[in-house]
């Protein structure tokens, strides 16, 4: 099967001949399929870990319990399961959460409005998306700032356009010139028409998952949202073992429209959860068993994924820490976990604590990604563009990170011994003491037989000196130049553009703006 696939076309409802011509005239962007994996994960956690880890995390439900706050459906959820609660606090009799979760699905399909895009999250299938949440942007030349609607559209683009991206994500940046109750409509209609890869919804107020249900209806038909998953979205558990009524609000929307959500704690090690290993797991798995359970309440056969955000932490500072051998550690553990529930697994990304696209923020970014490709994460969230912690979506950063995720699609193919790859033809052709640049095997294999970066300099130290001697982030800036200069939104139908258009203007139209 073909690693790569180009767009031929998608589902149309109407448009008539403008459709039509701006289908002919599309430019294609050539995007990598989502990764397979055929290596092996890397398992840190022997039977008798995962049994005892399993074990406390149900003592932890049970005796100790989880708030759910300013939410009296969900408590009443819990009550007609069987949970004891008391005021907001749940306690969970031990094996009914894992009970729960027994019929959320192994892996799903989430749907692109380009069926070619189409990503199947679970199995050994790894999909990448972009940065998630960041205020500030930062550039080369204009430093760090507040984020604007068109930095957001432009990272958008940016993410159309990267080869090795699966998914454009979600909030890419937070657009701080538009009111917070309006913002979510510009950055969903921004993912659905300036890309045709899959995308996720809104979950900062209940009402806002609604309308992205409601806008996913305009864009791929109310029928086929109703039957398909086109949304995956965040849903982060205020840790430690507090679920809130806002992202829990959210869930309830997107389960009852069988749109997938990620069940992630978001831990800081040492500040919400424990320091060690072992604790941070247990509570890690407490908490997505409860979030995944609840879920299933809500509409049994909801499509979830374990989510695993976990960092360290300076305990000179108090600033978070990246790319450690503890993140590292509670990843691996973390992957293991959600495979024995049966669950797709969410966790790892580009993430560092850099203040610039920097040595620091290689190192570190190299770190998280490696462990996320050998802990057997199937969503990716922050694959590229993470900066400062996640404060900052970085132009530079965002283009070499996703560079560098082809080398994740290399690696994952794990090693060839087909006869080509065994090349005994190439020993004998050269036999010894020769050399293999012009033999017969090298002149057929050259093109594709190594991996290699679109954006490094390889060239000799003479020409690289006479070109400006430009390090890592100057080409970067060039590279991010070049990709918005030569962008080509995706062809979309014009009746279903100007629908989205419509219903964005009249929702903002009719409330006033909020910046709280």
């Amino acid at each position: 099967m073909s690693d790569t696939a180009a767009p031929t076309g998608r589902r149309t409802r109407g448009g008539g001949g403008a459709a039509r011509r701006a289908e002919r005239t599309a430019i294609s962007v050539e995007t990598a399929r989502y990764i397979e994996r055929n290596i092996p994960n890397f398992e840190v956690l022997t039977e008798e870990a995962l049994q005892i880890i399993e074990d406390n995390a149900e003592t932890v439900l049970e005796e100790i319990g989880v708030n759910f706050v300013e939410n009296p459906a969900a408590l009443e959820r819990w009550r007609e399961a069987g949970a004891d609660v008391q005021g907001e606090r749940v306690r969970i009799p031990r094996g009914l959460a894992r009970k729960l979760c027994q019929t959320a699905p192994s892996s799903f399909t989430q749907h692109a409005r380009n069926p070619e895009r189409n990503v199947v999250i679970g199995g050994k299938n790894l999909v990448l998306a972009p940065v998630y949440g960041p205020p500030f942007v930062r550039t080369a030349s204009g430093g760090r700032r507040y984020a604007t609607m068109e930095d957001f559209r432009n990272f958008v683009k940016l993410g159309y356009m990267s080869k090795w991206l699966h998914h454009s994500g979600g909030t890419v940046c937070e657009p701080t010139d538009v009111p917070v109750n309006k913002r979510h409509y510009d950055m969903l209609l921004a993912h659905m028409t300036l890309s045709d890869k899959p995308f996720m919804g809104s979950v900062t107020e209940p009402s806002r998952a609604q309308d992205s249900v409601d806008m996913a209806g305009i864009l791929f038909g109310e029928d086929f949202v109703r039957d398909n998953t086109v949304m995956t979205s965040l849903i982060n558990i205020n840790s430690p073992l507090t679920f809130d009524g806002i992202m829990m609000g959210a869930l309830e929307i997107y389960a009852r429209n069988n749109q997938a959500a990620i069940i992630s704690p978001f831990i800081v090690g040492g500040a919400m959860a424990p320091v060690s290993v072992a604790g941070t797991l247990t509570q890690v798995l407490a908490e997505v068993m409860a979030g995944v359970a609840y879920s299933q309440l809500v509409r049994a056969g909801a499509p979830v994924i374990f989510g695993a955000f976990v960092t360290s932490i300076d305990m000179n500072s108090g600033a978070p820490t990246f790319g450690t051998p503890e993140a590292a550690m509670i990843t691996y553990g973390a992957g293991q976990l959600a495979r024995r529930l049966g669950l797709p697994y969410r966790s790892a990304g580009s993430f560092c604590g850099s203040k610039l696209p920097d040595a620091q923020a290689a190192y570190e970014t190299a770190n998280s990604l490696n462990m996320g490709l050998l802990s057997g994460v199937n969503f990716m969230l922050h694959a590229c563009g993470w900066l400062e912690g996640g404060l900052v979506a970085s132009f530079e950063k965002f283009v070499m990170d996703a560079d560098q995720l082809g080398i994740m699609h290399s690696m994952a193919r794990g090693v060839d011994i087909s006869e080509n790859a065994q090349a005994l033809d190439a020993i004998r052709e050269v036999g010894p003491g020769g050399h293999y640049l012009g033999c017969a095997h090298t002149q057929a294999n050259f093109k594709s037989a190594f991996w290699r970066s679109d954006l490094f300099d390889y060239k000799p130290f003479e020409t690289w000196d006479e070109e400006g001697a430009r390090d890592t982030e100057a080409l970067a800036s060039l590279r991010v130049k070049r990709l918005l200069d030569t962008y080509q939104q995706p062809t979309l139908d014009p009746a279903i553009e100007q629908a989205l258009n419509d219903y964005v203007a009249e929702r903002k139209a009719g409330m006033p703006d909020a910046f709280m």
